[in-house]
């Protein structure tokens, strides 16, 4: 009897170790989005060749992406807004972008934490056509984060 006590002790032992050392092993549900929203600015401001686009985190969760041609006040009114945006991360390193819809349109602007590259621009503006073709790829400094 005592023999099927201690045995039946350490198989019950044995099984919460390996539980306990698998969910330690698991990561957060919310792991990897979390640190990519700590990194993400609330509101920036780029500029590419032909472009400044502002990008501006609205109370709802979503993105405001308001453009001008690349020598216009950002006082003056803007040339395009898009509401609705959406933050979407790209892979694990910390990348992200962020994607905007517009009467056919998908603009994507393009955060560059890792690259292979040292000269890659910290931004890339990507317009994208109703078949999926890149019409503009332009990449962007900070003028205001």
């Amino acid at each position: 009897m005592i023999k099927k006590i201690l045995l039946g002790a350490i198989y019950m032992t044995s099984i919460s170790m390996i539980s306990a050392k698998s969910i330690h092993q698991t990561e957060p549900k919310d792991g990897p989005k979390t640190e990519i929203r700590q990194q993400v600015p609330k509101s920036v401001i780029i500029k590419t060749k032909k472009f400044k686009v502002r990008i501006d985190k609205q109370p709802n969760g979503n993105y405001l992406y308001q453009s001008w041609p690349a020598k216009g006040k950002i006082i003056s009114k803007p040339s395009m807004i898009i509401s609705d945006g959406e933050l979407i991360p790209d892979g694990s390193g910390g990348n992200y972008y962020f994607e905007f819809h517009n009467e056919g349109y998908t603009y994507k602007v393009w955060r560059n934490y890792l690259t292979d590259s040292l000269k890659k621009a910290p931004y890339t503006l990507t317009v994208e056509d109703q078949d999926g073709k890149t019409i503009v790829n332009q990449d962007a400094i900070v003028v205001k984060s």
